[in-house]
């Protein structure tokens, strides 16, 4: 199998305006809640992989648990997150989103996404519905990646 390189350079080129564009959009919504970047992204792993302790913080952030733990009080006080007993151990803590956390990053995920609503609205109808074939089939393709699988065709 070949590579196309036309292939390749359309999908990097997409992929540093999105990842510019999403990323910046992430920055400035932290930011305009006062939360710091770190403190933001804790909030997101607790969103999208539940709840946690704070060693599992401390490793996927690669810090330490002094760092960790000083992240997450600032977040506890904000009442953006809350620490609930272990019921596997007592003696730990699981990490939480409180309500007040789930609106916020809420409010984060559609802010991050709100430039598609311009960008729809730079494209033709016909233009649309070629770039949703295309995303669907590369969407696809990537969880076949992820996965190692490969869908009947």
């Amino acid at each position: 199998m070949t590579k196309s390189l036309p292939f390749s350079q359309a999908i990097r080129e997409w992929m540093d305006v999105f990842m510019h564009r999403s990323m910046r959009g992430w920055h400035l919504f932290a930011k305009s809640t006062g939360l710091s970047l770190p403190q933001f992204s804790i909030l997101m792993q607790l969103h999208h992989k539940g709840a946690c302790g704070m060693s599992a913080i401390s490793e996927r952030f690669e810090i330490t648990p002094a760092a960790a733990s000083q992240l997450v009080d600032k977040l506890v006080q904000s009442g953006f997150i809350k620490r609930d007993e272990d019921p596997h151990d007592r003696r730990a803590k699981l990490l939480n989103l409180t309500d007040k956390g789930r609106t916020l990053i809420q409010q984060g995920i559609e802010e991050r996404y709100r430039w598609v609503e311009e960008l729809e609205e730079k494209l033709t109808a016909e233009e649309r519905a070629q770039v949703i074939e295309a995303l669907n089939i590369m969407t696809r393709a990537a969880q076949e990646v992820e996965t190692g699988t490969q869908a009947d065709k």
